[in-house]
């Protein structure tokens, strides 16, 4: 046993407070406005209507989902497939091409903390204020300022987990609900869930979600070559480093002026002169304040920089390469597709599950009959009527139980009958039964029966 443990101290290190100092600079401007784009999106999608409909609702009880006018069903499945697909191979395409681009400007735990900390230094002040008044003795003021932060924080955290929830129930239903205090079990226990998931991870986890816990932070160098773009430091124009007055004589230095702004500004608290790190979230800050440092001092901007191993070991550098193209085309293979299927999409299901108790039976007019059950969906958001014909032999004719008449999102269930004479073949007659929209004929759906029909004498 170790002295520190025989002693009974923790032989773990408590993670100090990271105070990132503000910079801005041509990336952070970039930063700014992705975060209050993902966030308007995020606030705003619910509150968006079309045609009298919450533009975008996730409705898992009735199990479907609406997104721009377009409802999606379980048998959609495949769309959700392929967007995970997308999102995979956009993830290894940004990642080949420059890092973690996704984590510095679009990942949730990014834009989340960026906004926590931007209300943070709207109300403790910059970081030689924070600090200040975190190491301060308790007293009124400090009391003041920590009561107004935790109150922006909880207001926005919980603001975000009402907004999430209103993603799955309609949205104004819900704040009625909340103003009843009628709110559902499911509904309060994801509303509470997420509102102190987003006031942990962006108020206090902070950069250890990315640290620690971020799975991607463990496996993006798989994904890395020498030629993909990172933020590096110009080791061989910075080295040696050493602090100087401007215009005074820095021979036998280099241009590094070792203020440590880099590390300041930076949010996981790193050194990026150490070399590329998993920590780095490639928010480029460091780039910002380097630059501006540069201009101070009249040195050429790019002592820190967007680059790649290549460039840096001064070799030739190939930003567009087979994987990067590769990666290109899938995705825009891909979209292509969805896209195209989703404007061809026919809003209309049709399934035929045969009565297995009779495989078939005789009617009094020497008729053969198959039973099916018919499932129909109407996907449109119209009423319609629809038509049966059976192609494959004319001979066979269809009947159901009540006309196909089905209202807007409806699931009908019919019993159907075909029959045939004795004429029309023996053993298995494999056909088709087409469905048309009457009202509309571009919409129609094939379904595949199998009709057994007893050999002859």
């Amino acid at each position: 046993m170790s002295g520190q443990a025989a002693h009974g101290q923790s032989m773990y290190r408590k993670e100090p407070k990271k105070y990132p100092r503000e910079v801005k600079g041509r990336f952070d401007t970039l930063r700014d406005l992705a975060m209050y784009v993902l966030l308007g999106i995020y606030y705003f999608l619910p509150w968006f209507t079309l045609d009298g409909r919450q533009g975008v609702l996730f409705d898992l009880p009735a199990r479907k989902f609406y997104i721009f006018g377009i409802t999606f069903w379980p048998q959609d499945f495949i769309y959700l497939t392929l967007l995970l697909v997308i999102a995979g191979l956009s993830l290894f395409f940004f990642t080949a091409l420059a890092g973690r681009l996704f984590c510095g400007y679009a990942c949730p735990q990014t834009v989340w903390t960026e906004a926590f900390l931007l209300m943070e230094r709207w109300v403790e002040g910059d970081r030689a204020k924070r600090m200040k008044l975190d190491k301060a003795p308790w007293s009124t003021k400090k009391l003041v300022r920590k009561a107004t932060k935790q109150f922006l924080w909880i207001t926005f955290a919980l603001w975000t987990g009402f907004t999430f929830v209103g993603f799955f129930t309609p949205i104004r239903e819900l704040w009625g609900d909340i103003a009843r205090f009628n709110l559902g079990g499911w509904e309060t226990f994801w509303f509470l869930f997420y509102s102190v998931a987003t006031y942990g991870n962006a108020g206090y986890l902070r950069e250890q979600v990315c640290k620690y816990m971020c799975p991607y932070a463990r496996f993006q160098s798989a994904m890395f070559d020498k030629d993909t773009l990172v933020i590096s430091y110009d080791e061989e124009r910075g080295e040696p480093r050493g602090g100087r007055r401007k215009g005074s004589d820095t021979s036998g230095l280099g241009d590094c002026i070792n203020c440590t702004l880099c590390v300041q500004v930076c949010p996981t608290g790193i050194d990026i002169r150490d070399g590329l790190q998993y920590e780095c979230i490639a928010c480029a800050a460091c780039i910002d304040v380097c630059d501006q440092v540069m201009d101070k001092m009249g040195y050429e901007r790019g002592l820190v920089r967007y680059t790649t191993e290549n460039a840096l070991e001064g070799k030739a550098q190939r930003i567009v390469r087979p994987r990067i193209l590769i990666y290109a085309t899938l995705l825009l293979a891909i979209i292509s597709g969805v896209l195209w299927s989703i404007s061809e999409r026919i809003p209309l299901r049709a399934d035929l599950i045969r009565d297995r108790n009779v495989l078939y039976r005789t009617l009094p007019d020497g008729r053969i009959e198959n039973v099916y059950t018919l499932k129909l969906i109407n996907m449109d958001e119209v009423p319609h009527r629809y038509r049966m014909t059976v192609i494959g032999n004319q001979q066979v004719s269809a009947g159901t139980s009540r006309p196909l008449k089905l209202q807007p999102e409806e699931v009908g269930v019919f019993s159907l009958r075909l029959t045939a004479p004795t004429t029309a073949g023996a053993g298995v007659q494999r056909l088709d039964i087409l469905f048309e929209a009457v009202e509309n004929p571009s919409i129609k759906r094939a379904a595949s029966a199998r009709m057994l029909l007893p050999a002859g004498p």
